[in-house]
């Protein structure tokens, strides 16, 4: 029986791998536009940051993780998720001491055990950004224009920006009085997850993929109604520096995030073109995460955005990706002498930057001309006993059939013009 890719994993091959090339180098390329330079963590960490850092109340640690024990006897998470690696990382080589706000973008793999479906694997690839070390709201609206500057230049439509308060440690509190207030006399509909969280954090419940659960918390209490002084400044600059941005959104009180570690901003850019998994792009504010995971007080934000429902979302906005590089050129070769001095030349071409091809399969000159053909060679050089003893090359335009003779030694002086 043959072996097969593991459930919720996806091969990507050259027909498919030019769309992700694009999108990768176009993140690149808007960070560095925005002042965000890359950084890159272990693919696994100790299975402790995520249960500080996530949080032992969320979906992702009690039921997602990916974790085993070394032979070390170590517990090891293969990384759900890169703000905690990436926050990790910061405070470990000391960059707190640099000069703030530091600010970084990642591209990454992530590993979450859970139900494939469209736009979603057990092993799925993440852009992210996060700034470290203010507290200010011009980097929570900064974060935000980075993504929706991003889903414009990668041509999506139908994409409505989303925000909402998640509190803080401050005013959480009465919130969570009066959530479970109003939880208490359906407590025994709630589905068993539901039920751990009513004792743990009940405003995940708000968050509960249950349609009953659903229709329980329709009219509860919602957090922005319970923000504390700070918390209702922070929002107001926060749709301030939006509207300076000229960013339209909309305020959801329902958005929560999947994550403990959120504090103040939460938002999500939708949309309604993938179904029912229509968040693109996500996230928020984590002043206490390096709290947790370092006893280091450093305020930070940032976003996540999947590669896999980006790609899918443009497809469906039918956005037309760069094609991948053609073949330049193809040298097709005729006996044993011209296959050696064709090696010779092959090599120069790429030395000199063209993607060059030949035959590696023994065809005969009529076979090359059609792998050159499929290979859509703009140009193919033919090799036999004359031209190795003249140095006159035939040069052939493949789309016009117009031949030239060229020198060898003026191939790609040729060529380059």
């Amino acid at each position: 029986m043959a072996i097969k890719a593991q459930k919720g994993t996806k091969d990507i091959f050259p027909d498919q791998i030019h769309k992700w090339h694009y999108v990768e180098k176009s993140f690149a390329d808007i960070c560095d536009r925005y002042g965000f330079k890359e950084a890159r963590t272990p693919v696994f960490e100790a299975t402790e940051l995520f249960q500080r850092g996530v949080g032992d109340t969320t979906d992702i640690v009690q039921k997602e993780m990916y974790t085993f024990e070394d032979y070390g006897g170590r517990s090891i998470t293969l990384k759900p998720e890169g703000t905690s690696p990436t926050a990790r990382a910061f405070l470990e080589h000391n960059h707190y001491a640099d000069a703030q706000p530091s600010k970084y973008y990642y591209n990454i793999p992530c590993f979450r055990y859970e139900k494939p479906q469209s736009g979603r694997l057990r092993e799925f690839h993440q852009f992210g950004i996060e700034t470290f070390g203010t507290d200010d709201m011009i980097a929570d609206a900064e974060i935000i224009a980075l993504g929706y500057d991003f889903l414009n230049e990668m041509g999506v439509g139908q994409i409505e920006l989303r925000i909402n308060s998640v509190g803080c440690p401050k005013c959480r509190p009465n919130h969570r009085d009066a959530l479970r207030n109003f939880l208490e006399p359906r407590y025994d509909e709630l589905c068993d997850t539901c039920k751990a969280r009513y004792e743990t954090n009940p405003m995940r419940i708000l968050d509960c993929k249950s349609e009953i659960c659903q229709d329980i918390v329709k009219d509860a209490p919602m957090m922005i109604d319970y923000l504390c002084d700070e918390c209702t400044d922070a929002f107001v600059q926060l749709e301030k520096n939006l509207e300076a941005f000229k960013i339209e959104y909309k305020v959801d009180p329902t958005i929560v995030r999947g994550l403990d570690y959120y504090t103040k901003t939460a938002f999500e850019f939708v949309t309604t073109m993938i179904g029912a998994q229509g968040t693109v792009c996500g996230g928020g504010r984590y002043d206490y995460l390096m709290d947790e995971i370092g006893d280091r007080h450093v305020p930070g934000v940032g976003f996540g955005l999947g590669k896999e429902r980006l790609i899918m979302l443009m497809e469906a906005n039918e956005v037309e990706f760069p094609e991948p590089k053609p073949t330049e050129v193809f040298i097709a070769f005729v006996g044993e002498e011209a296959k050696f001095y064709s090696l010779n030349l092959l090599r120069k071409l790429r030395c000199a930057g063209f993607l060059a091809e030949t035959d590696a399969l023994a065809r005969n000159i009529k076979g090359q001309f059609k792998y050159a053909n499929r290979l859509n060679a703009k140009y193919t050089v033919v090799i036999g006993d004359s031209e190795i003893e003249s140095g006159i090359l035939t040069v052939k335009d493949m789309a016009s059939s117009e031949q030239i003779r060229v020198k060898s030694e003026e191939l790609i002086d040729l060529l380059k013009k």
